[in-house]
């Protein structure tokens, strides 16, 4: 790997290699992706080599060159051999600023892959129009529900014509189940996790089950036989059984039984599993409407009143319910208590004449409690009589309505999302979609979220204060969890452990790029989840960069399993190859087919040895590595 000076063009000629333009976290794993699992030849246009991931992307074995220009300009797309490249993917700068540099690439190489992250997706699909072979992607939209989903408790999934795939490990896994797709699992040790491992073929269940019902019938559960029946022989004397029950198969198209929970194995191995399934979405818990009113009471209050002024009109009515009560016991009239009790508030009772008093005459007159009552109540009626001016002139005159909403005293079991950068805009939007309660936090008042949460009406928590002052604004006494999604590791971390520290059953999911920084996360705290945008959203870039169209990706714990939707083209290197040739060296699971006349997908499609055809649709679920085969191996494999 070369390193070039500023503007300068890669030292040897190179041809047939992809362009990455950015320095960023996303820039690196991308890079990562096609130097590790696609071994193709890659050359980095990075801004500035000194800062972000540059250093880390520039030590990388498998990069070509890595070529420094302030952006992406037509003579810093000539400096990377534009007009040679294979493919070229745009993951760092703004929407404008990729559009533009997209569309230069396609001028000076009009047959080149082109990939570019935008935050706009409707704009994205209409520039996709513009472009010859070029697919815009959100880094942002790949990875928010894996943040979202974790956030809940459930696990994220990947929407495929009306079925909603998902993972669900050890006791979760249902009979079911399309696929296993992990196992070894351990958490204290997540580089012992095998995706997808090697399958035992379709023929291994019909193998176990010619073991289990011998000669002397079926192996009850713990390995013992029954007790034969008497005969005048004795029978041969069996083999001793295992202790245990036989696993059951990895097959992917296998409805087996229910697959063991997390448990050693003999050899000490971890024995933790997951597999591929369809999620089953449970309906929301309704809240009553009395809750809902007194909730809408209490935010009324707040929202017209400051805790000074709401002391002193619940001072002022619980003296007037107290006269009022005086009222009533002493003249037993409920309907003329109400009406004199009214008159007094409004300051229009007419009082007692001395000489009726002397006299004795005084009509409606109680006595000197009555008297008492009358002017508290007159005198709490002032009291109010400026409080409502003032509220009408404060909602009226100053346009209180547009200043920033505080989380109400309805806001219960809701998810605290902090940082509202492109992330933390999409899980908030998704949470609030999901009909999630959400209350978003934000130190930078320019931040681009603000405007798009507030108009959803989603409360948010500015300031530039202490962690522990901003979540107890955000009410995380009553939350159900935090998602700290800022781009900054040490900030998340902070805000994850400043949330379980005031309320240790919240639950955490934090963004963090650093692998061995998130598996010491998982060994600290329970409760709690990490995800990676940039390990997200790179597989999905990286496939688009090749072509591949991924749905979707699949968190398995700090892995990443990826759904594509393959089309067999005329010329394609998948024209001819079966299940077999497909799943055989792993890495690959083939879970659904649409033949080129077949209408809908084909789930757990049972036939092996069928041959793809030109027009054929298959659904497979794949680590990167098993995706980055189809791209270079299916040709080897055809001939």
């Amino acid at each position: 790997m070369t390193s070039e000076g500023w503007g300068t063009p890669p030292v040897e000629p190179i041809s047939q290699h992809y362009i990455v333009c950015g320095g960023n976290a996303l820039a690196h794993r991308l890079v990562l992706e096609l130097v590790e699992h696609y071994e193709v030849p890659v050359v980095v246009l990075v801004a500035d080599r000194t800062r972000d991931h540059a250093p880390q992307i520039e030590q990388l074995s498998g990069v070509a060159a890595v070529v420094e220009y302030t952006s992406v300009t037509e003579e810093a797309l000539r400096a990377v051999s534009i007009g040679t490249a294979r493919g070229l993917a745009l993951v760092e700068g703004s929407d404008q600023e990729n559009i533009h540099a997209a569309l230069s690439a396609q001028n000076h190489n009009p047959d080149i892959r082109i990939v570019f992250r935008m935050f706009n997706q409707r704009l994205g699909e209409n520039i996709e129009r513009l472009l010859r072979n070029g697919a815009a992607l959100s880094g942002s939209a790949t990875a928010a529900p894996a943040f979202a989903s974790a956030a809940l408790g459930r696990p994220n999934s990947v929407e495929i014509e009306g079925r909603y795939l998902h993972i669900a490990f050890d006791d979760d896994i249902t009979s079911d189940r399309i696929c296993v797709v992990a196992d070894q699992i351990d958490r204290q040790d997540l580089g012992r996790i095998r995706l997808l491992p090697e399958q035992q073929g379709d023929s291994a269940e019909f193998v176990r089950l010619a073991a289990e019902f011998g000669d002397q019938g079926p192996i009850r559960p713990g390995g013992v036989r029954p007790e034969p029946a008497p005969s005048a022989e004795p029978a041969p004397a069996a083999d001793p059984e295992p202790s245990a029950e036989p696993t059951p198969p990895a097959g992917p198209m296998q409805a087996a039984g229910p697959v063991p929970s997390a448990s050693p194995d003999p050899e000490g191995e971890p024995g933790g599993r997951a597999a591929l399934q369809v999620l089953r979405i449970e309906p929301r818990e309704p809240i009553d409407w009395m809750r809902r009113l007194r909730w809408r009471l209490l935010d009324t209050m707040r929202f017209f009143t400051s805790a000074r002024m709401r002391l002193v009109l619940l001072t002022a009515l619980a003296a007037v319910l107290l006269a009022f009560g005086v009222l009533w016991y002493l003249n037993r009239n409920f309907g003329w208590t109400v009406y004199i009790a009214l008159l007094d508030l409004a300051g229009a009772a007419q009082p007692d004449q001395l000489s009726d008093v002397a006299a004795g005459t005084g009509a409606g007159t109680g006595g000197f409690w009555q008297r008492v009552a009358q002017v508290v109540i007159t005198i709490c009626g002032i009291t109010f009589a400026p409080v409502a001016t003032a509220i009408a002139v404060e909602v009226l005159g100053s346009g209180r309505r547009g200043q920033p909403r505080n989380p109400g005293a309805g806001t219960r079991d809701h998810v605290i999302v902090v940082g509202l950068g492109n992330v933390g805009t999409r899980v908030a939007t998704q949470l609030h979609t999901m009909g999630v309660p959400v209350v978003c936090m934000e130190r930078d008042p320019q931040a681009r979220g603000i405007a798009a949460v507030r108009a959803l009406g989603i409360p948010v928590v500015m300031g530039d204060g202490p962690f522990e002052q901003q979540l107890r604004r955000a009410r995380l006494k009553h939350s159900r969890a935090l998602v700290a999604v800022s781009g900054d590791d040490a900030t998340n971390l902070e805000a994850a452990l400043e949330a379980r520290h005031g309320n240790p059953e919240v639950r955490v999911v934090v963004r963090l790029f650093e692998d061995d920084f998130a598996s010491h996360f998982y060994k600290t705290l329970d409760n709690a989840a990490s995800r990676s945008v940039s390990y997200l959203a790179a597989p999905a870039f990286a496939a688009a960069l090749m072509g591949r169209e991924v749905r979707g990706t699949l968190s398995v714990l700090r892995h990443v399993l990826l759904i594509a939707e393959l089309t067999v083209e005329d010329g394609s290197g998948l024209i001819g190859l079966n299940r077999h040739d497909l799943e055989d060296p792993g890495g690959v699971r083939v879970i659904a087919v649409r033949f080129a006349h077949g209408g809908q997908l084909q789930w757990n499609f049972p036939d092996r040895t069928r041959r793809l055809a030109p027009g054929d649709q298959i659904v497979v679920a794949a680590t990167r590595s098993g995706l980055a085969r189809l791209n270079t191996v299916a040709v080897e494999e055809q001939g």
